[in-house]
């Protein structure tokens, strides 16, 4: 697995920084200059220049990106333009809570993928295969902010069960049945699509381990269908299903931009939408950086428990 990893490991290293060249560019192709944002629309050219000055951004382009990129790996992330404060601390105090929601999505949407997608493979019901197929329809097509609306409506509104918006006021960790509430509904908000997709891709798999010579012979010995797809015909399809979960996990980091605005959740989501809104450029370009750098690192660990569940995997990387 070392092996493996070691041989993963450089390929990794080339996307991100091509992914940094790829951020820092396009940042500066961005309309607007930050410096004018800072000095107001009322600031003299002198003091517009004089700001670009201390910022930095009259030096030539790639004198900045070699600042940046040096700073990315001393740790000095610098200081924001608007949003105010130093970029590390204002990361740190939103990754926290893009973490929690982040992972309380993986998990709802992981239990409902494990829980359908064995029924849907296994169903000879047609209402159950067409309930399950329409909530796969639904979860896929509709956007977060169509479907984070309507659990406000209905939970927040209507039935008034659940908070709409915000975060438990003395914190994530005072109260785990306050904080429960709190994040039911941006959890959920996030997790369908990927819940969707996750269910789709393990029913499919599981459908094509059910036609495999060996399942026939499971199945002439006796063995019950639910036992054959819960013992045996997951065994094949669990390292498929893996992958798709590490792609997927993207996903979670794309749709929490937009379910913390919705849900008024202070996380990096929130802090990027400030950023780009307020022409924070210093800001967004380390939080697009360090969602990169999540995601090749979740790809990386896919692949890597990918590689140790199935050997063929591992045999193919030493060939």
């Amino acid at each position: 697995m070392t092996r493996y990893l070691l041989r993963r490991a450089p390929s990794a290293l080339v996307v991100l920084w091509l992914a940094s060249v790829l951020i820092f560019l396009v940042i500066r192709a961005i309309p607007g200059d930050a410096a004018a944002a800072l000095a107001g629309p009322d600031a003299s050219p002198e003091a517009v220049a004089a700001i670009r000055h201390d910022l930095g951004l009259d030096l030539p382009v790639l004198t900045q990106y070699l600042r940046w990129l040096g700073g990315l790996f001393s740790g000095d992330l610098g200081r924001s333009y608007l949003v105010g404060g130093d970029i590390a601390d204002l990361v740190a105090e939103g990754f926290s809570n893009t973490l929690t929601l982040t992972l309380a999505a993986l998990v709802v949407a992981v239990l409902v993928a494990l829980l359908l997608g064995p029924i849907w493979a296994a169903t000879t019901n047609r209402w159950v295969d067409r309930a399950l197929t329409g909530f796969h329809t639904a979860a896929v097509a509709l956007p977060p902010f169509v479907t984070g609306v309507v659990l406000i409506i209905v939970f927040g509104v209507f039935f008034r069960l659940l908070p709409t918006g915000g975060v438990p006021p003395k914190g994530m960790f005072d109260r785990l049945d306050i904080t429960a509430q709190y994040l039911v509904l941006p959890a959920v908000c996030l997790a369908l699509p990927v819940a969707g997709v996750l269910t789709g891709f393990l029913a499919e798999t599981l459908r094509s381990e059910l036609r495999q010579d060996y399942v026939t012979t499971v199945r002439a010995a006796g063995v019950r269908r639910r036992e054959v797809v819960v013992r045996h015909a997951m065994r094949g399809a669990l390292p498929v299903a893996i992958t798709t979960l590490g792609l997927q996990t993207g996903a979670l980091l794309g749709g929490a931009v937009l379910v913390e605005s919705i849900f008024s959740w202070p996380g990096l989501g929130l802090l990027i939408e400030q950023g780009i809104t307020r022409r924070d450029y210093p800001v967004v370009q380390v939080l697009l950086m360090l969602s990169v750098t999540v995601f090749v690192l979740v790809q990386l660990l896919t692949d890597v428990v990918h590689a140790y569940l199935d050997p063929r995997v591992r045999l193919g990387a030493q060939a």
